[in-house]
This record gives structure tokens, sequence and C-alpha cells, in this order.
């Protein structure tokens, strides 16, 4: 069924002008996509639809490269040190490449001069998950319990200093409460830990829904702007009183110097499929937000986020240092 709405979609897009580079029309030989995350959940699945209809469309495969560990930057450490500005190669571009260079005396690069902002595409849907043998029903029983235990509760996420690390110790502090912070590669290794009863809470992207609506495990809250459709009575954090909207936006990203006419038909591309009906279709069923920029818009964002996150760690006087 998948497999005949990208078919369907991909049938219904635009032919995209090519273009004409010196050694041919772009792209002429495969595109890498980098993800710095490990291989599964809703954003792997997102990038791997499109790679499929990418192929379909354009006659060229888009490969898909998970690169999970370092904190969500491996895949920015290529683009700067080991990737040319041809387009060939781009990655999943998120809030933890903005940060990095504010968490450390001795950067790798800048958040915003060091690469090429193709286009915003979405967001993580991010919530507290535990295991139903926790006995908690809601975000204050599991804060009670925390306080009740301090630092013996432990919450799981993709890495330290990471969107959802940030958000989670955020509101620690305000329900002061002390947990133990575990790092891992991404939300599939935190949904193993829990269901062995090896950490206590997810604060992670939603791989979680399958063994939430199976009964597996328990979601607690969610930090998006609207409930999910998928859990309408699942509160937000807005809704719980914290006035917190954590999506943490995502999008498309080469190495610095990439060519206009590369940049802006890698956006087209890339937009064409996103707003097709296999798309749309599985972002509504993911309750997957609509964060779209384009390139302008996109560098924009990451110019003005880089002045917050830079603020940010500052405040809470982080380091990987």
């Amino acid at each position: 069924m998948i497999a005949r709405r990208i078919l369907l979609a991909g049938a219904a897009l635009p032919v995209l002008a090519r273009p004409s580079l010196g050694q041919g029309r772009f792209p002429n030989r495969p595109v890498r996509f980098l993800i710095p995350w490990a291989p599964g959940g809703t954003l792997d699945g997102f990038m791997r639809l499109q790679a499929e209809m990418f192929q379909r469309e354009f006659g060229q495969a888009l490969i898909i490269e998970n690169q999970p560990g370092a904190r969500g930057t491996r895949s920015a450490i290529q683009l700067v040190t080991q990737s040319r500005p041809d387009g060939y190669t781009i990655a999943h571009h998120h809030l933890s490449v903005i940060r990095h260079p504010f968490l450390t005396t001795r950067p790798t690069w800048h958040p915003v001069n060091d690469f090429t902002y193709i286009m915003q595409q979405s967001g993580f849907v991010f919530g507290h998950v535990v295991h139903p043998a926790s006995g908690w029903n809601t975000l204050a029983e599991m804060w009670a319990a925390a306080r009740a235990r301090p630092g013996q509760l432990s919450y799981g996420t993709s890495g330290i200093a990471t969107s959802n690390h940030l958000a989670q110790e955020e509101l620690c502090e305000r329900e002061g409460v002390q947990m133990i912070h575990v790092p891992y590669r991404g939300t599939s290794e935190n949904i193993t830990a829990v269901l062995a009863r090896q950490l206590d809470v997810i604060a992670n992207s939603n791989a979680w829904q399958p063994n939430v609506e199976a009964g597996q495990l328990k979601l607690l809250a969610v930090w998006t702007r609207e409930r999910l459709r998928a859990f309408p009575d699942v509160p937000t954090l807005q809704d719980l009183g914290y006035g917190m909207v954590v999506t943490s936006p995502y999008g498309v990203a080469g190495p610095k110097g990439i060519d206009p006419e590369v940049t802006e038909w890698l956006h087209q591309a890339f937009r064409k499929m996103q707003t097709s009906d296999a798309i749309q279709a599985y972002m509504q069923r993911n309750d997957m937000p609509d964060e779209y920029l384009g390139p302008a818009d996109y560098t924009a964002f990451a110019r003005e986020r880089s002045v917050y996150e830079e603020r940010m760690v500052k405040r809470l006087n982080l380091s990987i240092d």
C-alpha cells in the first residue's frame, strides 16, 4: 500500500528543470543523505519514503546513511570536514548542530556560515513515556516519585545537550527534582531500556508511538503545541501549565558553498515530495508538525536560533569539553 501511494504521489509531481553545471545536469549520480541517528523511528521512516520517491521521480538514488553518535553531530562533522559543495552529500540538520559550537571552546564549525541551508521540513514529537508497571498515570505522579527518590530515577534522551535533554533539565529544575540523565544514540534504544526496566522515563521523540498504542508503554505528556491526533487524551506541556512547546525543528542542509541553482533544485525537489499525498499522509499519521521554510528563511531561522542557543548554553553553564 505504501509503495502504491508513493507511485501515485510521484506520478503527480511536476518535472523539475535540472541545473546544468559543467559535468552534466544535476543530479547525474546518486545523492547521499546522512541521518545522524540510529535506524528506526518516525524520522527515519519519513526520509526513507522520500528516498523511494526521489529515485522514482528524479531517476537517481537518494541513499540514506545512518550515522548515530556524537550527540547527533556526526553528519554535520562530515559535511564540514569531508564533503564537497556539489549537492551530492546532504544531511538531516537539527538544532543540536546549531547549538554545538557554543558547547566547546574549540568549535568545529560556525552554525550558519559553514552550511548551506536547503529546506526546513518538520519537527520532532517529543513526550514523556514510561513503563505501565511504574504505576504512574500522570506527569505529576512521575514528578512526585522523583521528588521522593532524589537522584534515583533515570530518563533517557538521544544525547547530551540535545533539545530534549535541555527541555527535560528545565522541567526538572522547575519541579525541584533531580533525575539521572542517560544519553542513548536514539529513541529505539530508549524504548528497549524502558521495556527492560533499565530506564524509568523516555524524554525523546515518538518512535515510541507503536509501543504506546500496543499498551507496552504509557504516554504521560507530549511537548507539541496541540494534542496529538493519535492520543487526544494525553495533555501537552502547555495544558499542564509549563508554557513550553518543544519540537526542535529540523530540515535538510549541505556543506557551505553549494551552487544556488543546485540548492534551489534540491529545495524544490524536497518541497514537492513533502507536499505529495503519500508524505502528507505519513506526517498526519505520525502527528508531524509542518515546519516548512525555504532556503532564505531557513538560513534566517538558523541565524536567529544560534543567538538563542548561545544564550541558553551560557545560562545553563553547559560544556562538552
